[in-house]
């Protein structure tokens, strides 16, 4: 039976509970998507109802469809690795070009960093080559070419065959005239008491000795100074190597001490010597070859190491 209360005679309570139940039926209707309304179960006609919420409806949206402004935000299928917003994800991206440039031009000085490794790299593997052939070449020949004679030390980069020979500058002026009238003398013939060995254990050098310093003779060892003492005569035997090539010979010879031994054997025995000096000085001070009054040891390399603009001498005593 229904109750035919007016709203004056309804209590607050149960006004409420009839205002919660005509939001939940409402709530209803919308979620079956169309349900007459509540006041339509109170007698109201369904298609006046509905008619009336078709007239209610906004009709203004069609004049767009399609078309104006609104047209950009219809749904549509966003394909993969395309954001949200349109485009390309990667074109979304934050970029600083500032660091960009810099780790450019960081790869760019490692590259050339790396290219000049290689060059020294390259540089230091046929220099080794180099002396490894010369080192394997240097065994006791039965007979050398005869060498040019210079009015420099010995053991100079310059080839005899090079153009123009000895470089000019390495020649004192005064004896410049001197060099062209020279005849080589021929290399005599290796006697019982020339030098065939050094040995030099403070260094570590352990070498032949042939007989002549020209270019071709030190590509094999040591070399005699023709003309200079035998070991354990009296008088100066002078002897060069290489530093830097041929088998860098002498490289160590600035390392030896005051005091140190060097030992030089000939065919019969074998000569100890003392160093007694070490001197630098320039190519053309060639009197440090010349004859003395008692039996000394002058060793002669190029100064200093990859430069060679000097000369390093070192001279020892004879000991018994």
């Amino acid at each position: 039976m229904k109750d035919r209360r007016t709203v004056d005679e309804l209590s607050i309570d149960e006004l409420e509970a009839i205002l919660r139940v005509r939001k939940r039926e409402e709530r209803l209707r919308r979620l079956r998507g169309g349900d007459p309304p509540v006041e339509a179960r109170a007698g109201q006609k369904p298609e006046s109802m509905e008619g009336a919420a078709r007239a209610s409806r906004p009709v203004d949206h069609r004049q767009f469809d399609g078309a104006g402004a609104t047209a950009e935000y219809r749904a549509r299928v966003v394909p993969d690795g395309e954001d949200v917003e349109g485009g390309p994800w990667w074109r979304t991206l934050p970029v600083d070009w500032s660091w960009v440039r810099e780790k450019g031009l960081l790869v760019v000085e490692i590259g050339v960093v790396g290219a000049l490794l290689l060059v020294l790299l390259g540089s230091a593997a046929t220099l080794r080559q180099v002396n490894r052939a010369s080192s394997s070449a240097q065994v006791l020949p039965t007979a050398t070419p005869t060498p040019p004679i210079y009015v420099v030390l010995p053991g100079g980069h310059t080839p005899p065959d090079s153009p123009g020979g000895a470089a000019p500058e390495e020649i004192p002026a005064h004896l410049r005239d001197l060099v062209s009238a020279v005849t080589p003398l021929p290399v005599p013939t290796p006697g019982p008491e020339q030098a065939t060995r050094i040995e030099i254990r403070s260094i570590g050098v352990d070498a032949p000795v042939l007989e002549g310093d020209g270019w071709e003779t030190l590509k094999q060892g040591a070399g005699h100074r023709v003309g200079t003492a035998n070991p354990g005569e009296r008088g100066n035997c002078v002897i060069s190597a290489h530093n830097d090539i041929f088998g860098q010979i002498f490289r160590d010879l600035p390392d030896v001490a005051l005091g140190d031994e060097v030992v030089v054997h000939t065919a019969s025995r074998a000569y100890r010597y003392v160093v007694s000096q070490k001197r630098i000085i320039k190519p053309t001070e060639v009197e440090v070859m010349e004859p003395t009054s008692s039996p000394v040891l002058t060793l002669i390399s190029c100064y200093p190491y990859g430069i060679d603009t000097h000369r390093i001498v070192v001279v020892a005593e004879l000991k018994p």
